[in-house]
């Protein structure tokens, strides 16, 4: 995992929880994973425009935070798995209460997305 050079203030509990969730694709890794997702190539299939190196990065970064546990089956080939830990699903709730969020103004959104597209074109 890459270390940056200035060392990182954990002194509010907003600062732990973007350290988490920070991440582009986090929060809905962990959206998936609870909802039976579990292997990295459904994972990719679920998330097409991100990269299946961004997205192992960000699995290996929510496995080191323990939100998810990698289950390697010893079989040929390899099968890889990844579940929520307890510690994960307590940031469930938070998960949900965004989406719940992201759809309550969806449409705003949208409109918004619209209008800067045809400010663009004219």
């Amino acid at each position: 995992m890459y270390e940056k050079k200035i060392p990182k203030d954990f002194s509010c509990g907003f600062s732990v929880l973007m350290e988490i969730i920070g991440g582009k694709w986090k929060s809905y890794l962990l959206y998936l994973i609870h909802n039976g997702v579990h292997r990295p190539n459904e994972l990719h299939k679920q998330m097409p425009s991100a990269t299946r190196r961004v997205l192992n990065m960000q699995l290996r970064e929510l496995e080191f935070h323990g939100m998810v546990k990698r289950v390697i089956y010893p079989e040929l080939p390899p099968r890889v798995e990844y579940f929520l830990t307890e510690f994960g699903d307590s940031l469930l709730p938070v998960i949900f209460e965004m989406n719940e969020w992201g759809n309550n103004h969806l449409e705003r959104f949208q409109k918004l997305i619209t209008d800067k597209q045809l400010e663009a074109v004219a």
